[in-house]
């Protein structure tokens, strides 16, 4: 049979503000095309389809409708369990009707494993599924003691012992698949996962998967993850994978090459999993301009990463004018973040011993008082600057009274 695991869809996700919603679509069209050009029998959702428990109408209208074009009237088997964006329940509202279509929703950790028949191979697969674990979902205290070492022990044992409750079901005549969302000790992380670990307490280890078993029992072919942005084999004794993000959704990601894993899987067969890679999402790019706001005009005049989202920083010896500040966001409507450098302000904050506590508006409108001799700008020009930047703007304090 031929396997599609992919994760983290954040389907309603923005970027500081922006509709990503436009990229997303583009993402299900992309996956559409790919399991008819791969003739996909399954597809493994490790978790996280939306960004929030309470996600807008138009991601769930998007969710839904990728299931009807993904399972092709239930011709396509497909899996899916809820991850810590989630709301587990919600996500699960739907799973009798979708179950008609070949879709098994599983939003709360479960002590059963999902059975798929294929027609189209007569083969069976088993997979043990389990949705992000914590401790709210598992209505379980899993240790008194608050060390960080002990959590991260007793939340590993706790996982291998759900996963060896489902591997149970196992055959040497089926293909034998693991999937969850959570943090596997030695995965890299990027900014644009909400931590689900207080330090590095939840975290998993690998062997948690693979545990020493007696001769009889089996193991997983493949252990497709969810949560890690960044697609990534983790270290472990047999063959665990974050799938990562389909599209990047912060600029800690800017560099990422995203995709979705495919592989063939049999029966007691090693799995070799091969990357298909994707196109749909816009590129985050990251600019310094240390030559000024001159520099940072050529490269917007010249069209330089014209489609991109952009995070800009601009080096400056003076202030950016009105009319400068509205040619940049003119010239180019993916720039999300710009930073104008003063080496004057960083001065003025370590003068006054408050470089961590000064606002940063407040700084503007001292840099911008020593630049003009003593002319403050106005509140229009300081709200341009903080919008400029991605910062709110000021609220000034009630007085008591």
């Amino acid at each position: 049979m031929r396997v599609l695991h992919t994760a983290d869809w954040h389907f309603g996700r923005t970027l500081e503000g922006r509709s990503r919603m436009e990229e997303q679509e583009a993402f299900v069209d992309e996956l559409v095309q790919i399991v008819n050009e791969e003739a996909i029998d399954v597809i493994l959702l490790a978790g996280d389809v939306y960004d929030t428990v309470n996600p807008p109408a138009a991601a769930e209208q998007l969710f839904y409708e990728s299931m009807e074009r993904l399972s092709d009237q239930g011709r396509r088997s497909i899996v899916i369990i809820s991850g810590n964006h989630d709301h587990p329940d919600r996500l699960a509202a739907a799973s009798s009707l979708l179950r008609r279509q070949g879709i098994t929703l599983i939003g709360q950790p479960s002590e059963q494993a999902v059975r798929i028949q294929l027609a189209r191979t007569n083969e069976e697969a088993i997979i043990a599924a389990l949705p992000y674990p914590s401790e709210a979902r598992l209505k379980q205290l899993l240790t008194h003691n608050n060390e960080e070492e002990a959590i991260r022990s007793a939340y590993s044992d706790k996982v291998a012992q759900l996963f060896a409750r489902q591997t149970a079901a196992f055959r040497s005549d089926t293909v034998n698949l693991m999937m969850s969302h959570l943090y596997v000790l030695g995965g890299k992380e990027t900014e644009s996962e909400r931590p689900i670990q207080v330090g590095g307490a939840y975290t998993v280890h690998p062997d948690a998967f693979y545990p020493v078993l007696e001769e009889e029992l089996l193991q997983a072919q493949y252990v497709a993850l969810g949560h890690l942005h960044r697609p990534q084999m983790v270290k472990g004794k047999g063959v665990i994978r974050y799938s990562g993000s389909p599209i990047a959704y912060s600029f800690s990601e800017a560099g990422q090459t995203k995709s979705v894993t495919v592989f063939d899987a049999t029966p007691g067969a090693v799995i070799t999993p091969e990357e298909k890679y994707l196109t749909s999402g816009k590129v985050l790019s990251t600019w310094t301009a240390k030559g000024g706001y001159a520099e940072l005009c050529s490269w917007l005049d010249e069209g330089r990463d014209a489609e991109a989202w952009l995070d800009v920083s601009v080096h400056l010896t003076e202030a950016l004018t009105m009319e400068q500040i509205q040619h940049i966001r003119r010239a180019h409507g993916g720039i999300v973040h710009i930073r104008p450098i003063y080496p004057e302000m960083e001065a003025i904050a370590i003068e006054e011993g408050q470089r961590s506590a000064m606002p940063v508006h407040e700084l503007f409108r001292r840099f911008y008082e020593r630049q003009t001799g003593g002319a403050a700008p106005d509140d229009a020009l300081v709200d341009l600057f903080l919008e400029l930047i991605g910062e709110e703007e000021p609220v000034e304090e009630e007085t008591a009274g």
